[in-house]
């Protein structure tokens, strides 16, 4: 594959191709960054265009919800750093994702919403909005996110939100108050809310979402934890159909016999895969910032100095192949979450699937399930090795 290669012409890829959950030999027709057609079983070599690329396994591009920072940069209103870690993605096989802002004092909104119209869409992997969690957060589950923050969120701050269209997701905490009201119009304005860093009860959880939540933030982290008589956040999460989960699978933040018993109870429609990455992501032990706030990291985990989690060094393949190895999903299931189901929470038909007239994003790997090439919209970028 030669880099930087636009699929103008008409391209055949060939391989085991992701095709609803299951890997099926296929051959894949693209042209001017989308797919034209998508044919079970492989075409004679006289029957296909003149580019044919082989693969082991053809999936759609992976999509990240929640991705705070990587290759040494955080995200925030510097339109560079966006654009290098869209470049860094492409080693992982990712060809959209959402920059995640995580609680900021009211003055470093505005910036970021500036930002969004200086950023290189055609730099890499391709950001599809903001997504913001917090700072309307519960101060008894912050995590990792500044408690004075939290506690000066106000009515004002979350008016000038509704005037931005560049906001995709926002996290939220449903107990707070107003927290119902602030729901409903974030999904009356075509924004998804996600339920996260929240001390709700069972019932408050429920209420959330009967006001339009259809997603939870990071399951298992940061919410009330599961207790028979009062069953909390994380049964009303895995119980609920109406709403999926994020789930980071880095064995950190959940455990293997958790991402069991997600996937035993929600199925694999209603689990995104993310990674929660912060700015430590590629580049190794160290110290770091998330936030402002000084972050350690080691081979595993990125914390605070209390041993706080804050954000991971996870990647979306690593986190596929976990998921493979932890759980009795196959692979193109694992990839499945990672795909067709965040596509479908953000409403966007035109990725996440390999189907004709979707974009041609596309992820090929080998069959240990390492990213051996990302294209996106039709683009191939060569073996990419990070930021």
């Amino acid at each position: 594959i030669n880099p930087h290669y636009l699929f103008n012409t008409l391209t055949a890829i060939r391989g085991s191709l992701l095709l609803g959950t299951r890997l099926e030999p296929g051959t894949l027709v693209a042209e001017a960054g989308r797919i034209t057609r998508i044919v079970r079983g492989h075409l004679p070599d006289g029957n296909l265009p003149p580019t044919i690329i082989d693969a082991d396994i053809v999936s759609p591009g992976l999509i990240d919800l929640q991705v705070n920072g990587a290759f040494g940069v955080e995200v925030g209103p510097n339109p560079a750093d966006i654009d290098r870690i869209s470049r860094g993605f492409l080693a992982y096989g990712v060809t959209a994702w959402l920059p995640t802002v995580v609680t900021a004092p009211a003055d470093f909104y505005p910036p970021v919403f500036a930002m969004w119209e200086r950023i290189d869409t055609a730099a890499g992997a391709v950001p599809l909005g903001l997504h913001l969690e917090g700072p309307f957060l519960s101060p008894q589950k912050k995590g990792a996110h500044r408690l004075e923050c939290i506690e000066a969120a106000s009515d004002d701050l979350f008016a000038s939100w509704l005037e931005q269209d560049s906001i995709a997701l926002v996290t939220l905490a449903p107990e707070r108050e107003g927290g119902l009201d602030r729901i409903r119009q974030l999904v009356d304005r075509g924004i998804l809310v996600s339920l996260g860093h929240t001390n709700a009860t069972y019932e408050e959880f429920i209420a959330g979402i009967d006001a339009g939540a259809r997603k939870a933030t990071h399951l298992y982290n940061a919410m009330t934890a599961i207790h028979h008589r009062a069953p909390g956040a994380m049964v009303a999460t895995l119980v609920d159909k109406r709403v999926t989960a994020g789930l980071i699978p880095d064995g950190i933040h959940s455990h293997p016999a958790t991402i069991r018993l997600a996937i035993a109870a929600k199925g694999i429609d209603r689990i995104a895969i993310v990674t929660d990455m912060m700015a430590a992501t590629g580049l190794g032990p160290g110290t770091y910032t998330l936030a402002t706030r000084q972050v350690t990291v080691d081979d595993t985990s990125a914390r605070l100095d209390d041993g706080t989690l804050a954000g991971s060094i996870l990647t979306m393949d690593q986190a596929i192949r976990n998921v493979v190895a932890w759980s009795e999903v196959t692979p193109g299931e694992a990839l499945h979450m990672a795909t067709a189901v965040p596509a479908r929470l953000l409403g966007d038909d035109r990725r996440g699937q390999l189907v004709a007239g979707a974009r041609a994003d596309i992820a090929l790997w080998d069959r240990s399930l390492h990213v051996v090439e990302t294209i996106v919209g039709g683009r191939s970028t060569g073996a990419a090795s990070g930021a």
